[in-house]
């Protein structure tokens, strides 16, 4: 049979599941799903499907399982290294409208949410019970919960309360063969092989989660944000070190160079010191006598860090101005330059200045300018490198230092991504992380999974794959030679 016919019953299939207005195969239909949050890589799907329920999903997976032909979930869209970018001529699963809070237990901490809920609706709806899901990363306001377990999201406040993957507790999943099952469950002890920690962060690769259980944490008694301006990046940087050497553990700790304050002042005019070259944001939380305590040995240490002025915020609004503008630094840069690449490695938080003293040198060797927003706390550097894609050259500059400084996070001890993902964007720097039996070893999982390779293909993974499909007999793990039965 020819590649168009299979193409055309899977079509003619998919229509039987969906109604026409949530069956997408027009081109202008399909042109704001050719790429995600990183424009630069595009590719056209045959389709786009907007499932409703779960049990479209699955019959949309097994459909695509049955013709052999790849597809990718989606939420919002807003992924940062082409992670849900298209498989060219594949099916786009857009998983919006499942996104319905399915159950929230105050009493044992939990909510249930589809995998197209908003990310900050989870504590919206926790909060009269004085409850909140820590997990805030800066698109928290539009990116969905499937999107943050795909890619294990962080956030502002992951230095204390750790990743999605922290307060992920169970999901229940369509894996690319069309099996439905469910991983973890409703407590932070589970039994047996940690499957669920296999599938948050595998970006995709191991299929669809349908519903999400999360933790939820009571709120914070009392907050204490300190905002430090400093005359030079690197201080800032060796500040964080010096908080955390000084056995403090603060909530969030976040950079901001002179150029991300510049373009958040114009777009929310949080109030930041404008001359500063670099803001340090430190917040501490929890019972209010401890909170008191930690302020007076925090003031200590940034007082010794040399910055040039230091604030208070005085109750919840100046707090609530002071985190907006970091909110808004990622999209507020769009103001200094019509496009730019978001890079997302991690150093150890001992080299901060180091590694930002060498960006600064990256960013005057190559002749871009470079704005740096980053959650100081756990080593996340976020430099946004500005350019214009209308110039010749600009943008294979701009992946070039890019590159470079992913190399110099993986030269200092740190790895290529701290919570974007390896998508499309860092696959190919795969190597520089790992030899290449580490590397099988994590395709041959894959493919302990999805035969075919039909979950999000051509992600993550350096250069192209071959789909191998496993035998039959054996446990799919087992067969990869991932576990043993001897």
């Amino acid at each position: 049979m020819t590649a168009s016919a299979t193409l055309a019953e899977l079509l003619a299939d998919l229509a039987r599941i969906l109604p026409k207005e949530r069956f997408l195969t027009e081109a202008a239909q399909l042109a704001p799903y050719e790429s995600d949050a990183l424009t630069a890589f595009r590719a056209r799907p045959c389709a786009v499907v907007l499932p409703q329920t779960s049990e479209e999903v699955v019959e949309i997976v097994r459909t695509c399982a049955r013709h052999k032909v790849p597809f990718t979930a989606r939420g919002s869209g807003t992924s940062l290294s082409g992670g849900s970018l298209p498989v060219e001529g594949g099916v786009v699963i857009g998983l919006n409208r499942l996104n319905r809070l399915l159950r929230l237990d105050p009493n044992e901490r939990i909510a249930v949410v589809q995998p197209g809920h908003i990310n900050l609706r989870v504590s919206d709806a926790a909060a009269p019970y004085g409850l909140y899901y820590a997990p805030d990363p800066s698109s928290q306001p539009v990116s969905t919960i499937g999107g943050n377990l795909a890619f294990n999201s962080g956030g502002a406040h992951c230095l204390k309360y750790g990743m999605t993957s922290n307060h992920v507790l169970g999901a229940k999943v369509v894996l690319p063969t069309g099996e439905v099952v469910e991983l973890g469950g409703e407590s932070l002890e589970g039994l047996g092989p940690d499957w669920l920690g296999l599938f948050v962060g595998s970006e995709g690769l191991m299929g669809i989660a349908l519903e999400v259980t999360l933790r939820l944490l009571p709120k914070p008694e009392k907050y204490h944000t300190l905002l430090a301006a400093y005359d030079a990046l690197e201080k800032a940087g060796d500040a964080v070190a010096a908080v955390v050497a000084s056995g403090l553990l603060p909530g969030a700790m976040e950079i901001m160079d002179n150029l991300a304050i510049e373009a958040a002042e114009a777009a929310v005019h949080a109030g930041y010191p404008t001359a500063a070259r670099a803001l340090l944001i430190v917040e501490l939380e929890g019972e209010a006598p401890q909170v008191e305590a930690e302020a007076e040995q925090l003031s200590r240490v940034i007082e010794r860090s040399g910055p040039y002025e230091v604030r208070v915020a005085r109750d919840a609004e100046e707090r609530m101005k002071i985190w907006k503008g970091r909110k808004a630094a990622f999209s507020a840069v769009g103001r200094l330059s019509p496009d730019y690449i978001v890079q997302d490695g991690v150093v150890p938080r001992s080299k901060l200045g180091r590694a930002l003293a060498e960006i600064e040198r990256l960013s005057q060797e190559h002749g871009l300018r470079v704005a740096n927003v980053f959650h100081a706390g756990d080593g996340n550097l976020h430099p946004l490198i500005l350019y214009d894609g209308k110039v010749p050259g600009e943008l294979e500059r701009g992946e070039r230092l890019a590159g470079e400084i992913l190399r110099m996070c993986v030269r200092l001890g740190g790895t290529i991504t701290g919570e974007h993902g390896v998508g499309m964007e860092k696959k190919e720097y795969m190597p520089e992380m790992f030899a290449e039996a580490d590397l099988e070893a994590m395709r041959r999982i894959r493919r302990a999974v999805d035969p075919l390779e039909l979950s999000n293909r051509g992600k993550m993974f350096p250069g192209g794959e071959a789909p191998a499909v496993t035998a039959h007999g054996a446990h799919p793990l087992e067969q990869a030679g991932v576990i043993s039965r001897e």
